[in-house]
């Protein structure tokens, strides 16, 4: 399945907190959001990415996804995927939510794959570990991820859903992402999963972003 997929764990905390910000074009180097920092990943998080990456999977997809495909996933063939060293912005770019250094989250965003979609940007993916779900984690990287693609020119921006997955839809309408119609169909170990893409306007941060 495509990155695009990926965008659909999250936790489902009040959008109400606001953090402050360092930043550093275009990606904002690091921030604080309660006691979770926000900052660019780099090669040597691809591991402990891949972890939570799994983890998220093998909680959110239990009944969305074949079983036998979920449990053999491996950290070590995933983080094999990340290109956490490149810096080009037309790229897909991850950042990683971590707490007292470890790694509790991450999300990733590009220019829009969708070749009709050249002005919007894209959230290709937001997971948190489950054992942090609830804890305003995802709220912190989905405003991150916002914040990213602003500064990268984008107005625009769309994600994918995979349909039944409550819990992501659940966070993505309280962050203002709207369902805007279009459905896909991807096979997964011969079961067809359906997504649908949600689509929000980017407005200008708060508190200097």
């Amino acid at each position: 399945m495509s990155t695009a997929d990926d965008a659909v764990v999250s936790d489902k905390s009040p959008l109400h907190s606001k953090p402050s910000v360092k930043v550093r074009h275009p990606l904002p180097r690091c921030f604080r959001f309660v006691d979770v920092e926000v900052r660019r990943a780099e090669p040597i998080d691809a591991i402990a990415v891949a972890q939570v990456h799994v983890r998220s999977w093998q909680a959110a997809y239990r009944k969305l996804m074949p079983e036998d495909y979920l449990d053999q996933i491996r950290p070590e063939d995933r983080a094999k995927k990340y290109d956490f060293g490149n810096l080009d912005h037309l790229r897909p770019q991850t950042i990683v939510a971590t707490e007292s250094g470890k790694i509790r989250g991450f999300a990733t965003t590009s220019p829009a794959q969708e070749s009709n979609m050249a002005d919007y940007g894209e959230l290709c993916a937001l997971h948190v570990d489950p054992d942090h779900w609830g804890r305003g984690i995802g709220i912190a990287l989905v405003s991150a991820a916002r914040t990213r693609l602003f500064d990268l020119g984008f107005r625009k921006a769309i994600l994918w859903v995979i349909v039944g997955n409550v819990r992501a839809e659940r966070f993505y309408l309280m962050d203002h992402w709207i369902p805007d119609g279009v459905w896909r169909t991807d096979e997964v170990w011969g079961v067809k999963v359906n997504s649908v893409r949600y689509q929000r306007r980017l407005e200008a941060p708060e508190l200097g972003f």
